[in-house]
């Protein structure tokens, strides 16, 4: 039966970490594994944890019925996932490849526990690229006039495809609320982490003509308000009056590979939960 992942969040009280144990040790299971954090701000409690289900009768299933009234008791939300399973992926992409070539090979190799299903973009210049790593790929264009039937074709094709988890690489489209609304807390975007100071299509350009020391990127997952959904990860790297244009834009989209993909892994590993603007991210 394997092992499993249950992520709590509940009002802080004496007795919360006794009473979840106490349940999964009654039921048979054996936590492997435990991370715990107590929000300040909110009083708000939030864990981790990974269980061994071998002995628990009735297996995830069964572990969950049971759990349930644990959970209305300390009024807890809480979410249960099978170690093993693989979520469907779906890479949203325009023309920058980058992010796309890096989440496609990180897949392959089999450092993401995910499974990608599908390539959907509004240009068709990565058609290739998918179908060297053996994935669909639909090139949808998209125009102000088009863009409804559009949208409303990508999450037909998501659909059929499985996708539990949408990853925009370098997708430089701004999604409709109702595209968000069809995959909450389960779409991550990617970009550099200059915004607001320098925004359009030439951040990198406009940070060396201000002289910057310092360029990172951003990963958080899509809301309905433009890049400004809650942050899974962040990175940033030093830079001086050497560096040319060219030299900032190779090392902010080696900054994005790393954090979109740390992001990516943190999600399907279920390491976040989102609370409110911001998130709580385990090790």
């Amino acid at each position: 039966m394997g092992s499993a992942i249950l992520l709590l969040s509940c009002p802080d009280r004496v007795g919360v970490v006794a009473e979840v144990a106490t349940y999964i040790a009654g039921v048979g299971g054996n936590i492997a594994h435990a991370e715990q954090h107590l929000s300040d701000s909110d009083d708000r409690f939030f864990q981790r944890l990974e269980i061994d289900l071998e002995a628990v009768a009735g297996g995830l299933a069964g572990f969950a019925s049971g759990f349930e009234e644990v959970a209305r008791r300390l009024d807890a939300e809480w979410s249960l996932y099978r170690s093993t399973d693989r979520a469907g992926l779906g890479i949203l992409v325009s023309r920058q490849a980058h992010c796309l070539y890096d989440i496609l090979g990180r897949w392959r190799i089999g450092d993401l526990p995910g499974e990608v299903r599908v390539v959907l973009s509004n240009h068709p210049d990565h058609r290739d690229v998918a179908r060297a790593f053996g994935v669909d790929f639909h090139h949808l264009p998209v125009t102000p006039d088009t863009k409804p039937q559009q949208e409303t074709r990508m999450l037909e094709i998501l659909a059929g495809c499985g996708v539990e988890l949408v990853v925009l690489a370098r997708y430089m489209q701004i999604l409709t609320p109702t595209f968000v609304d069809a995959f909450p807390d389960r779409i991550i975007n990617i970009h550099h982490s200059m915004l607001p100071a320098f925004k359009g299509g030439r951040p990198y350009h406009q940070a060396h003509e201000r002289g910057v020391k310092v360029i990172g990127a951003t990963a958080h997952y899509a809301s309905a308000d433009l890049d400004d959904g809650p942050i899974i990860h962040q990175d940033v790297t030093r830079v001086s009056h050497r560096d040319a244009v060219s030299d900032l834009v190779r090392r902010g989209r080696e900054l994005e590979n790393n954090v979109l993909a740390h992001a990516v892994r943190a999600h399907l590993e279920h390491r976040v939960v989102v609370t409110g603007r911001r998130t709580i991210v385990f090790g």
